[in-house]
């Protein structure tokens, strides 16, 4: 009886750490979300480049040494709504969802809280299961952290070259060879364009389709300076 039980009780006893460790690291996120309020993170993607002794290029900046039309012009690019949102944009994300057969088919609809969420705690690639942990991470962020911080936070952790380069310092001074205080809204609208997808486009030598969507999203830029109010400090 007892032989028979002990093994019972220590597969129990595993499951139920099992449980723990999984709801511990589901937990995890929302309690380090509120120190990068002052502290500089990494992004996972930058952690495993490291692991694999990869190239990871980085110098972190303030807004403050951003050239405004930068962030104006990714936000004008990637989340229009992002000073009105609280995190996630369901106007956007049930427009996306109409035009897909399920949430991993959708296009479009992902905030930059979103972005940032995936980028900070989650991996790449779609799935159900990144998704349901990426919603409410987003709006836990949006909650803790002001906009202005989450904007900076994106800009120096977004992967913006083929090579290991992040942040918008890095991709400034790859593409431009110049600090990203120095940009031109042209420049921004090109490192707006490759965003998506920086190992296959280049803001260095920007095909024609790049080109195409640098200057729409510069256009919507130069009309929305508006976006500037929620960026102040």
């Amino acid at each position: 009886m007892t032989s028979a039980a002990s093994p019972r009780k220590t597969a129990f006893r595993l499951i139920r750490w099992l449980i723990v460790a999984v709801v511990a690291l589901i937990l995890l996120p929302y309690l380090i979300a509120p120190l990068y309020r002052v502290v500089d993170p990494v992004s996972t993607l930058m952690l495993g480049r490291w692991i694999f002794g990869k190239r990871v290029e980085r110098t972190v900046v303030p807004l403050g040494q951003v050239a405004p039309v930068l962030p104006r012009t990714v936000i004008a690019s990637e989340d229009a709504r992002f000073c009105t949102h609280r995190g996630v944009d369901f106007i956007e994300l049930r427009a996306a969802l109409d035009d897909a057969e399920d949430i991993t088919d959708a296009r479009g609809g992902s905030t930059i809280s979103q972005q940032l969420a995936k980028n900070l705690f989650l991996w790449p690639g779609r799935s159900i299961v990144r998704k349901g942990l990426e919603f409410p991470l987003a709006l836990w962020i949006d909650l803790v952290i002001p906009k202005r911080r989450i904007m900076e936070i994106y800009l120096n952790i977004a992967e913006w070259g083929p090579n290991g380069e992040f942040g918008v310092e890095a991709g400034a001074r790859k593409a431009f060879n110049k600090p990203a205080k120095e940009l031109t809204a042209a420049e921004a609208g090109l490192l707006a364009a490759v965003l998506p997808n920086p190992r296959r486009r280049s803001a260095m030598q920007p095909r024609p389709g790049v080109r195409r969507i640098a200057g729409i999203v510069q256009g919507r830029a130069a009309r929305a300076r508006s976006i500037d109010a929620c960026l102040k400090g």
